[in-house]
Formats: C-alpha cells, structure tokens, sequence
C-alpha cells in the first residue's frame, strides 16, 4: 500500500465514512434489485471499465485515459437507452410516498375465497394457470400483449380462462384490486439457470416478473397439479387452501410486523445477505480510497517556528516553542500526508531588538514539501517575542 492510501486512511473524517457506508448501502440495494437480470452483468462490466479508467488516471496513462472520456460520454447515452426501464424501476421503488403509507391495496378480501377454491379447483383438473396479484408496482413496462377483460375471479371464470380449448389461456391474468381486468399476458422469463429442470415457462415467468416488481404470482402445473407462489424472485410452494388464502391476504392487505428488539434487528442486519453487504462495502471502499486522492481538500494543521539570524547579543524569553496554525488546499494525496515533521514555518530574527517585537508570519515563510499545496490561512498572522540582552 502506498504512503500516500495510508495517510487518507489515517486522517479519515466521519463525512467520509458517512460516504462510504451510504454508498454501500446504495450499491447493495441496486445488487438486489438487479440480481439475476441481464442489467446486473452489465453493470458488473461497467464497473470493470470504471476501475481501469480509475487506474489509468493514477498511473497517468494518457492515451488510454483520452479514449476512456471520450467513451463514457457516448455510454451515459446508451446507458439511458438500453435501461430506461430499470432507471424507472429504481425511481418509483425508492418513491418516498411509499415509505409514508400512501400505498393503494385491496379494500376487500371478500373475492379471496372464492379464487382460492378456483386455483385447487385447477390444479385438480390439471389445468396450468398462471396469475398475477398486482400490488403496487406497475407491471405494464414487463407485461405484453393482454386484453381487457373484467370480471371476478370465480372458479367458473378462471375455468374458462385457461382451459386448453380457450383462446386465452395462453397467457396470464392479472388481479387487480380483487378483480379480473387483463388476460392473455406474456411475462419476461427468469435469466436465472440454476432453477429446477422439472420448472417449466410459467415457473420461469412467474420469477421472472417477481424479480423485477413487487406483484406475486400463482403458478399452476400443468403436468403435476401443483401450486407455487412467486414472491420477491423466490417461489413459495402451496399444499393447502388455508395456506394460499394467508399468502394472498398478505399480498393484498397492509398487515404490521410484530416488534422486534433492537438487538434482534442489528442481528438480522449483520446475518441477512452478509456476503452481499460485505461485498458492497469492500467494493465502495476500494474505489473511494482510489478516487480519494484526486479530491480537493483543505487541512488544518500545528506546525512550529523554526528561528534564524537571531544576533549573538539576545535571547528570546517567550515564547520558547512558537507554533502557528496553516490551514493548506490541494489534493487529498498530497494535502493528508502533512505532519509537523514534513511542514515548517521559518522567520528571520535578524533586524530584532530587545523587548517585545511583533513579527508577521507570512505563506512564504511556510515550507512544504511540494508546490502542489497551497496555503490559504495562517493562524495567528504575528507573533510577539520578548528579547533580553544574553547574560
């Protein structure tokens, strides 16, 4: 590690690390909400690209730095394009609206009942279905096709939905507020390739679209007659009609969480997904300290007056350790590795006289070790010595 790193690591402010943890924090959310799409690979390369354009500013390859800005001004462009609708996702998912319970769900759960009894009623038949519990995502920017059709999702009309004959099972339906109003979707399907080969498409819609938004999605198996439930890009196996019934009223109706202590949230904070958030961590960390050094920044530091010329003749009475205060600017690199072994202050004694004299300090009394440092404030300007006559 080079001098320069340790001396930004250790004369690390409480801003810098109140950055890096909030940048932690941001890039383990979008790590979720990226995980197993195709938008994650990319910014997983993007993130490559900005570490060599990072490294090559450091060792000051000049060529391959000129091509790296000239690159990132066209990929800001294509990156706008290519994922408008992850931005967007993003955007409504960190809505503050949210946060303060302005959410719209089911009124009622009065249709759970009857829906319940037709995705058994289904699977009895071996009738595949798929359905979409909307909550408060939209879902429109990942649904395609579809029809509008209205109705209650009764076992009669779920029946007719998806039996093999109908036009429209070839699809999915969408329940909205506890009402049929869509029918005949097509889902984008899971990139993830570690699922279970007995899966089949509607498995891998159904994750697919849970990934990618907050909706829930009841798959019906067409080939075993079994029920699965897609949450939050994990699918949640059904082998009851109490159970499905306790799954969709959770997906539809605000329930609290029951309290927890303090000690038991900083311990699920610490254990869930720790891989992730140490990666995210380490990772923010690492690029900070690179790009640290490039920062412009001021320090204030206590540096001592070193004295010269004083006439044979006198001697100094006080002060006998002169110190000032410099506050310097200029890179993080240079200005963090400043101490007052590397920084002194020098004045000239050699016109003084006996008594109390008043000297000012001035930036060019002040030596650095480099001319890439600044200093912009000295603190006190003057200095008073007394001086006697020697004995």
């Amino acid at each position: 590690m080079s001098m320069h790193l340790i001396a930004i690591i250790d004369n690390l402010r409480f801003q810098d690390v109140l950055d890096i943890l909030f940048l932690a924090v941001v890039a383990y959310h979008l790590y979720l909400w990226f995980y197993g799409s195709k938008a994650l690979k990319a910014l997983v390369g993007l993130l490559a690209l900005g570490a060599a354009f990072t490294l090559a500013q450091t060792w000051g390859l000049f060529m391959t730095t000129w091509m790296f800005q000239i690159f990132w001004q066209v990929l800001v462009l294509l990156l706008i394009i290519l994922f408008q609708s992850e931005i967007r996702q993003v955007l409504e998912r960190v809505n503050p609206l949210k946060a303060i319970g302005f959410r719209k769900f089911a009124t009622s759960e009065d249709w759970i009942p009857d829906f319940v009894k037709a995705v058994f009623a289904l699977a009895d038949k071996r009738i595949g279905a798929l359905i979409i519990i909307r909550r408060v995502d939209q879902i429109r920017e990942w649904v395609t096709a579809g029809q509008s059709l209205e109705g209650d999702p009764t076992p009669e009309l779920l029946t007719s939905i998806f039996q093999k004959d109908s036009p429209l099972h070839d699809g999915a339906v969408v329940i909205r507020g506890g009402r049929i109003n869509e029918v005949a979707c097509y889902l984008p399907l899971s990139p993830d390739e570690g699922l279970p080969k007995e899966w089949g498409t509607r498995h891998r819609a159904a994750l697919g679209l849970s990934e990618r938004c907050d909706a829930w999605v009841v798959v019906v198996s067409e080939e075993r007659g079994d029920i699965s439930l897609a949450r939050g890009g994990q699918m949640v196996h059904v082998d009851s009609q109490e159970k499905l019934s306790q799954l969709v009223m959770e997906a539809v109706i605000p329930y609290s969480i029951p309290r927890e202590k303090w000690w038991e949230k900083v311990r699920f904070f610490l254990v869930n997904r720790w891989r992730a958030k140490l990666g995210a961590a380490f990772l923010v960390s690492v690029m900070w300290l690179l790009l640290a050094g490039q920062q412009d920044f001021e320090r204030t530091i206590r540096v001592s007056i070193e004295t010269k010329n004083l006439p044979a003749q006198m001697e100094i009475v006080e002060p006998l350790e002169p110190k000032v205060q410099i506050t310097v600017r200029g890179l993080r690199k240079d200005a963090s590795s400043l101490n007052e072994k590397n920084v002194l202050a020098k004045i000239d004694l050699s016109m003084a006289s006996f008594g109390r004299r008043i000297f000012p300090i001035t930036r060019d009394q002040i030596l650095l070790p480099n001319d890439r440092i600044q200093v912009v404030k000295i603190d006190p300007s003057k200095l008073e010595f007394t001086l006697k006559d020697k004995p």
